[in-house]
């Protein structure tokens, strides 16, 4: 689990503001509708005015972190907005970029910028591979970057570095941490393999022509650049650190757009999106514990970190100096200023590997101490009262051949499992022999108990005499007798250690009726390496069954992993977390290696889903 470290950097501080920096992109050769010039005009490097539409005579001045004139150069831009917060990165706190303002008004300019001019994507990630670069090996950390591209359309995620695939869903974990099941993630090594990657990524980006811009996005596109340092010492402490580069969609006023049909469904998403982005700002400003729509939108859901959150944060509003866009630069400029007050708090993502836990005792451990020894001693304690009652040669003999048929029994039942169908059919055969024999010394046990009853009545000394006590359940503490108040019954022979045999026929393909024998243990539990009921089906609907269970416990998504028996949502996670890790499941008896499965649930799993499975 990750644990949150306060932000070390720079004092005692633990909150970082939302940094608002404003663009002006250059005024374009066409004439103004109105002939005015620009309606907004940079003071210095941190303020602007903008002309009132209420009374053109007045200004109304805004005051910014940064403000980047028509002259500044991408270079600038990256250097004063963006370049001081990617060293968090590799503290293994998060950090985000994102451009906002109307269509038309150089946010994928200034975010991706061109092959003579790069934005600040290209920029940034330079930048991260160089700090990693510089950190010195003997620091006692490795790192590695990945990367994740994906855009938002019409409220669908789609995966850009994969095209072919369908809309993604929003999760969050245990530890409110926003993630996307199903992206893919690419390792990179050096910025030459990133642009391998992110050139081709970006084409799929979904762009249209419309009346005021050429190549109009259509989506908001989202980097995700993960750096993950892990220390080579022990503990392995491990942090991750992630870089949020966000390139969105322009709002659109459709009446000077031109847009209709698809482009219009596209304008109304895009303006939705952006406006329950306007109303979470709000919420954040309000001072009131007032609910934060962030799940009223995908893009709010995946900027959640971003504005609230725990992110070093930086907004780069770019605007238009045109008159014809003087609405779309106000609101811009007003949303941009509310902004500004969001205060995140920034930790440190930090895991360390988890000590082994111990492994759970069974209950006959736990009572008797936990001592590895215990049972053994129990068993020779067993032995010598055994010895010291009296027992008969005779009834030795018999419980030593039932314990050699069972061992021999069991050790059948595991070969047929995992053998072919001839060798299955001979295997079968001889349990057959087998259960006849111990049918046979069942006979005798009955035949010797009748005859001691008999002499008992007519008063003579029996043959034999059996003093061994009948095994039952176990009882449990607060009912279990005193040990001095054991009473021996002298001619009571019962059959414990006899295995109680049941008959149950059943039907078996082509309407030939086999009866297959239902073997219990001494204490009326089946028994654990083959059971009973799965001896009695068919060997292959049971093959089928199983392997039905192991593609979903390798394919399955969290729904379908609830949806066999006896799996809730904690043992879908399990089971999940366990796959991430160690990939797919090999077999179903795998399914023991996850924590929580022992054999006795993985036996009563394997019941309920094999019996559920056949009788569908």
């Amino acid at each position: 689990m990750a644990t949150r470290v306060a932000v070390s950097d720079g004092g005692n501080k633990k909150t970082s503001r939302v940094r608002v920096a404003v663009r002006l992109r250059p005024y374009m050769n066409k004439e103004d509708e109105k002939s005015e010039g620009p309606c907004v005009r940079g003071l210095d490097s941190q303020n602007l005015e903008i002309i009132n539409w209420r009374n053109a005579t007045e200004t109304v001045k805004y005051h910014f972190d940064v403000f980047h004139g028509e002259q500044t150069t991408q270079q600038e831009v990256f250097l004063s907005s963006v370049k001081p917060i990617l060293p968090h990165i590799l503290n293994g706190q998060n950090a985000s970029v994102f451009a906002y303002g109307p269509t038309g008004a150089g946010k994928t300019h200034t975010m991706l910028g061109s092959s003579e001019q790069p934005g600040v994507i290209p920029r940034a990630v330079r930048e991260v591979f160089k700090l990693v670069k510089a950190k010195d090996a003997s620091d006692g950390w490795d790192y590695s970057i990945g990367m994740s591209y994906l855009e938002i359309y019409n409220e669908k995620v789609l995966d850009l570095l994969s095209p072919n695939s369908q809309d993604l869903p929003i999760r969050e974990d245990k530890d409110k941490n926003i993630l996307i099941p199903g992206l893919t993630h690419m390792n990179i090594t050096n910025f030459a393999d990133f642009d391998k990657h992110f050139v081709p990524a970006t084409l799929n980006r979904t762009t249209a022509s419309t009346k005021l811009n050429q190549r109009s996005s259509r989506s908001h596109a989202i980097l995700l650049i993960k750096v993950v340092r892990t220390q080579q010492q022990l503990p392995h402490r491990q942090q991750t650190g992630k870089l949020y580069l966000v390139d969105l969609a322009g709002s659109e006023d459709n009446r000077r757009t031109g847009n209709q049909g698809i482009r219009l469904k596209e304008s109304g998403a895009i303006n939705l999106s952006l406006f329950t982005l306007s109303k979470v700002v709000d919420s954040l400003n309000s001072g009131t514990s007032v609910r934060v729509p962030y799940r009223d939108s995908k893009l709010t859901r995946l900027l959640q970190d971003s504005l609230g959150g725990s992110a070093h944060s930086v907004m780069i509003t770019n605007i238009a100096p045109e008159y014809k866009y003087y609405f779309d630069t106000f609101s811009a400029l007003n949303f941009a200023a509310k902004s500004k007050l969001i205060v995140n708090k920034p930790f440190t993502r930090e895991t360390v590997a988890v000590p082994v836990l111990p492994v759970k005792r069974s209950r006959e451990e736990r009572e008797t101490g936990g001592s590895g020894t215990e049972p053994q001693k129990k068993k020779h304690k067993d032995e010598k009262k055994s010895e010291h009652d009296g027992s008969s040669p005779s009834t030795r003999n018999h419980s030593s051949s039932d314990q050699s048929l069972m061992d021999r029994l069991i050790a059948l039942e595991k070969r047929t499992m995992s053998s072919q169908d001839k060798e299955r059919l001979a295997m079968l055969k001889e349990i057959k022999e087998l259960k006849e024999k111990q049918r046979e010394l069942e006979s005798k046990a009955m035949l010797f108990s009748q005859l001691a009853r008999e002499k008992s009545i007519t008063g003579q000394e029996p043959d034999f005499e059996n003093k061994t006590t009948a095994l039952r359940r176990k009882q449990s503490d607060a009912t279990k007798p005193n040990k001095q108040q054991a009473v021996v019954q002298p001619l009571r022979v019962s059959q414990p250690q006899l295995l109680v045999v049941k008959k149950q026929s059943v039907c078996v393909k082509k309407k030939e009726e086999t009866c297959s024998d239902l073997i219990e243990s001494p204490g009326g539990k089946e028994n654990n390496t083959k059971s009973a009921w799965e001896s009695q089906l068919d060997q292959s609907m049971v093959d089928q069954s199983k392997q039905k269970i192991l593609q979903i416990l390798n394919t399955g998504c969290l729904k379908e992993l609830k949806s066999l028996q006896q799996i809730g949502d904690k043992k879908a996670k399990l089971i999940l977390g366990w796959r991430e890790i160690h990939g797919h499941f090999t077999k179903v008896e795998d399914l023991i290696q996850v924590e929580g499965m022992t054999e006795k649930r993985f036996s009563s799993f394997m019941k309920a889903n094999i019996v559920s499975a056949m009788g569908k």
